[in-house]
């Protein structure tokens, strides 16, 4: 274990349009737990396909030293498979469970190989990661978001490897599964690199990587000591930045007053010579050493603007550019006492099988209220959302809606059609807009120029996140009542921070699951709801 580690040479990577993500990257990684952090788009999930083999480098090297895991952002599993096939023992356990019944064919040996407590192995993984009660004939598509990425973990961790790279593990974990993962990643001793924006698992961190501009630099210690150390460099570039500016508009002034003073000798030097009397030849060559000197004197001037303004251009690139995203909610006022939404003895059936207990679940939402849907995975979360927007009809109960919209940002990110541009989802959302104010809304996510025509297909998760907030927000007419289902899944830490401010100005309703309790603590929730066995109960806020 102690020898695992990744290295990166000189590596260079650019989609097939010839658009570079990195030019030129060195760098190693060895024992440890390692977060990289960047904004969304900069290559933080390119960086880790390349690590894992499912991309090869336009020019460079990857090394990796040891067995490798990798946890992708989107798992590509078919909705059909079993437990056992997704966690890759489904072989095993089969040529297992043949020799018991006493087939003793060879090629069972071969398939068991070593791994004769596979299936020991493997109900412990699951146990470890909040599973134990999901069985491995069980079907892929019965299992909640996050029981799908505990199980996709599990997988790797079956492998025993050595490298193991997670691509944000916590989205759409609950509290409990995302405490579970944060024990078994305090225990790893191999070498770990995840992408995540979850600020307290990047706090258990040994070190985090930045990736900014092409380049990876490493900070020791955990999140916070990282951002502490930014903070301070950037007051020192800030710092910097100033007395290069002030320098160079000092050298500019004093070569100015320079030039002014040397027209005003020209001119006094010229009468004089005037009135002197000289012989041509001589005042001819007063003339020209006095302008010889005027011409150093400038050029002397010239040069020390030149030093300046290139210390000045050297201390601004010290600056970091953080990409913000400007969220605006459309001015939505809500009355304290208007009834948003009003559902009574809601009830949806998965086959024979009810999402709610007994006669159903009831809920109301008045007034501007912020509220708060917690629950386990699988409780039915996602499936309450949908019936508030009416993407699914109660099969028992009754739902009544005010006249103003429900605007839904679903977890699964599928609002979008992925063959239209960015701009032309955004114009189908939001016709009465002009062309010219669509682009201005789009910049202010971080789509701008070129970025806004491309098809949605192509975007990264935060991308793509950032692509349906612009159209879900800003679609006619405004929102009154907000559901969004893991809205910070994939977005990257500076734009949680402006979704965060965004929603604590917002004047109408919402209701927001998320397993973030930071995030939930900083948009102002006041109303705090629990799903759990069918059940919707009104809680307290969760202990700090």
């Amino acid at each position: 274990m102690s020898s695992a580690s990744i290295v990166c040479s000189h590596l260079s990577f650019s989609w097939p349009d010839d658009t570079p993500v990195f030019t030129d990257l060195s760098f190693t990684v060895g024992e440890g737990r390692t977060g990289l952090v960047a904004p969304n788009g900069a290559g933080k999930s390119t960086l880790l396909k390349l690590i894992a083999g499912e991309y090869r480098p336009t020019a460079g090297s990857v090394t990796v030293d040891g067995v490798v895991g990798y946890l992708p952002q989107t798992l590509p599993l078919a909705a059909d498979l079993t437990v056992a096939e997704v966690l890759g023992v489904a072989p095993l356990i089969a040529a297992l469970h043949a020799i018991e019944s006493g087939d003793t064919s060879e090629e069972h040996f071969a398939t068991i190989g070593a791994d004769w407590d596979i299936e020991e192995r493997t109900r412990a993984e699951l146990d470890r990661l909040g599973l134990a009660d999901v069985a491995l004939t069980r079907r892929l598509h019965t299992l909640s978001g996050g029981q799908v990425v505990s199980l996709g973990l599990a997988a790797q961790l079956l492998k025993r490897p050595d490298v193991l790279l997670l691509d944000e593990p916590t989205n759409n974990l609950d509290a409990d599964a995302r405490h579970r993962l944060y024990e078994v990643l305090d225990g790893w001793h191999g070498c770990l690199l995840l992408v995540s924006h979850d600020r307290a698992l990047l706090d258990r961190m040994d070190r985090i990587a930045e990736l900014d501009r092409g380049e990876l630099r490493l900070y020791g210690g955990n999140f916070t000591a990282y951002t502490e150390a930014v903070r301070a460099a950037q007051e020192v570039a800030e710092k910097n930045v100033r007395n290069a500016e002030q320098e160079l508009k000092r050298e500019k002034r004093e070569m100015q007053q320079a030039r002014e003073r040397a027209a005003r000798r020209a001119s006094t030097a010229a009468r004089n010579l005037k009135s002197a009397g000289l012989p041509k030849i001589v005042a001819g060559g007063l003339k020209r050493s006095a302008q010889e000197s005027a011409g150093r004197s400038n050029e002397t001037h010239a040069a020390r603007v030149d030093e300046a303004r290139a210390r000045l251009d050297e201390a601004s690139r010290a600056l970091r550019e953080d990409q913000k995203i400007a969220i605006e909610l459309p001015d939505t006022a809500v009355p304290a006492g208007r009834t948003v939404f009003e559902g009574e003895r809601m009830q949806v059936r998965l086959g024979d099988r009810a999402v709610f207990a007994g006669d159903g679940v009831d809920l109301t939402v008045r007034g501007p209220e912020r509220i708060a849907l917690a629950g386990r995975n699988g409780a039915g979360k996602s499936t309450l959302l949908r019936l508030m927007n009416g993407d699914l009809t109660p099969q028992g109960g009754r739902i009544r809606r005010a006249d103003g919209r429900v605007a839904y940002l679903s977890q699964r990110l599928d609002l979008l059609d992925l063959d239209r541009t960015v701009a032309e989802n955004l114009a189908a959302y939001a016709p009465s807009l002009t062309a010219e104010q669509r682009m201005h809304l789009l910049a202010r996510f971080l789509f701008r120029g070129t970025r806004a025509h491309l098809p949605v297909g192509v975007l990264s998760g935060g991308e793509r996140l950032r692509a349906t907030l612009a159209c879900v927000l800003n679609a006619s007419p405004a929102p009154q009542l907000l559901l969004l289902d893991e809205p910070t899944n994939n977005l990257d830490l500076v734009s949680v921070a402006q979704l965060e401010s965004a929603l604590a100005a917002y004047r109408g309703a919402f209701v927001v699951v998320s397993h973030d309790e930071r995030f939930l603590r900083e948009i102002g929730v006041n109303r705090w709801l629990r799903l759990d066995d069918g059940r919707l109960t009104e809680t307290g806020p969760p202990a700090e």
